[in-house]
């Protein structure tokens, strides 16, 4: 097994982290970036990022999509669906259903 070899980085705004992938996310940073509550605060980095790309703010804006389409954004996984369903059953609403 091949041993991954990390290095140590510094992002535009100073704070140092070793990282092994070229992924040149700041850890530091995303974590200053997380929201404090409401969904998005239940979500992983990625996907909380990949629904601020497209938009997505509010469980009303949520509401929008398709469980397909939601899938499709680059950073959503299938681990983010249910936190995603209840976040918004919880407020009387649900995903966009094309089978109307």
């Amino acid at each position: 097994m091949a041993s991954s070899s990390k290095t140590l980085r510094t992002c535009s705004n100073g704070h140092q982290y070793y990282k092994s992938s070229d992924c040149p996310t700041c850890p530091i940073c995303e974590n200053e970036r997380k929201p404090d509550d409401g969904f998005m605060s239940l979500l992983s980095a990625p996907a909380s990022r990949a629904l601020q790309h497209h938009g997505i703010t509010s469980l009303q804006e949520l509401s929008q999509y398709t469980e397909k389409e939601i899938l499709a954004f680059h950073g959503m996984g299938p681990k983010s669906m249910p936190i995603l369903r209840n976040a918004l059953q919880e407020k009387g609403l649900f995903f966009k259903n094309l089978s109307i």
